[in-house]
C-alpha cells in the first residue's frame, strides 16, 4: 500500500510524478527530486548555489513535513550538483539543516538538472 503526499508549501511536481509516497507498510516516505521553485510563486530562484541549495532542502522538508515528519526522520538524501566544484558551498547550507540528525548520503555531479537548476534533491525518510 502506498499514499501519496502532496503539500501547497513544496512546488507542485513539473512532470508525472508525486511530491512523495509513503509506503505504508514500512512507513517510509520516498521524496522526489525537489528543485529551487519558489512554492508560492512557481518561479524559479536564481543566483548562487546556496540560495538555490536552501530552497531546494525547504521543499524537500515541506514534503516531509506534511507527511507527519521532520529532518530528524530523514534517513537518505541524494543530492544531484551540476558542477562538484559547488559541494563545500552547499554543505555550508546543507549542515543548517540535518546538523543533529545527519542521515546517510550521496552527492554526484550532474550534466543538468530540470530548469538548468544548480541542485536537486531527493530523500526517504522514516516517519
Amino acid at each position: 500500500m502506498k499514499k501519496v503526499v502532496f503539500t501547497e508549501n513544496a512546488p507542485k511536481p513539473i512532470g508525472p510524478y508525486s511530491q512523495g509516497i509513503v509506503a505504508e507498510a514500512g512507513r517510509l516516505l520516498f521524496v522526489s527530486g525537489q528543485i529551487p521553485i519558489n512554492p508560492e510563486t512557481g518561479e524559479l530562484v536564481e543566483g548562487s548555489i546556496e540560495k538555490q541549495a536552501k530552497r531546494a532542502i525547504e521543499n524537500l522538508l515541506a514534503v516531509v513535513k506534511a507527511a507527519g515528519g521532520s529532518a530528524e526522520n530523514v534517513v537518505k538524501v541524494t543530492v544531484y550538483l551540476r558542477d562538484i566544484n559547488d559541494y563545500a558551498k552547499f554543505n555550508e547550507v546543507y549542515e543548517k539543516y540535518f546538523s543533529e540528525s545527519k542521515p546517510a548520503r550521496a552527492v554526484v555531479e550532474v550534466s543538468n538538472l530540470p530548469k538548468g537548476v544548480k541542485v536537486e534533491i531527493e530523500a526517504i525518510a522514516a516517519l
